[in-house]
C-alpha cells in the first residue's frame, strides 16, 4: 500500500510502486481531468502538482507521490491562484481544442505561487513544457498576466 494525499483526500493505494501517478489518478481513481499525451513528459498534458511543484504525472512513479501533496486539476479551482487562472482561461476563451488546457493551468498556477509577478521571460520559462496543438499560446500568457493582475501580483 502507497500512502498518497490527493486533493486533499488521504488515500492508500494498492498498486506496484513504478505504477505511473497518471494512471493512478485516471484509473484508479476516476480523475480524468489529467490528461495522457505523450508519456514521455514531452508534452505537459499530464501535469499535476507533488507538493506545490508542477511534475509530468506520466513518469513519475506513485512511490515517489509516497506521502506527498498531489493537486490535480480538479482541485485545483480551490486555490485563489487556480480560480483566478480559470477565471481567466474563461474570460479569455484560451482553449480551442481544451485537451493540453489542464496542463497549461497546472503549469501556470505553480509559476504564479511561487512568483506573483512573473516576466514574459518567466512565463515563457515555466510554460515551455506545454504543448499547444492549437497554438494559444499568446491567449494562454494574456490569461496568466490578467490573472497576475487581478491578483494584484500579490501571493
Amino acid at each position: 500500500m502507497i500512502p498518497l494525499e490527493i486533493n486533499g483526500k488521504r488515500q492508500n493505494i494498492d498498486l506496484p510502486g513504478e505504477t505511473p501517478l497518471l494512471w493512478t489518478l485516471r484509473d484508479e481513481l476516476g480523475l480524468t481531468g489529467t490528461k495522457f499525451g505523450c508519456g514521455m513528459a514531452l508534452c505537459g498534458a499530464c501535469t499535476v502538482h507533488l507538493d506545490g511543484q508542477a511534475v509530468r504525472s506520466c513518469v513519475t512513479p506513485i512511490s515517489t507521490a509516497a506521502n506527498k501533496k498531489v493537486v490535480t486539476i480538479e482541485a485545483i479551482g480551490n486555490a485563489p491562484v487556480g480560480k483566478t487562472l480559470q477565471a481567466a482561461w474563461v474570460d479569455l476563451g484560451v482553449p480551442q481544442c481544451g485537451y493540453c488546457q489542464a496542463g497549461q493551468i497546472m503549469s501556470a498556477a505553480a509559476l504564479l505561487a511561487h512568483n506573483a509577478k512573473p516576466t514574459d521571460a518567466q512565463i515563457d520559462e515555466a510554460m515551455s513544457g506545454n504543448i499547444c496543438r492549437c497554438g494559444t499560446y499568446t491567449r494562454i500568457r494574456a490569461a496568466i498576466k490578467q490573472a497576475v493582475a487581478k491578483r494584484g501580483g500579490t501571493q
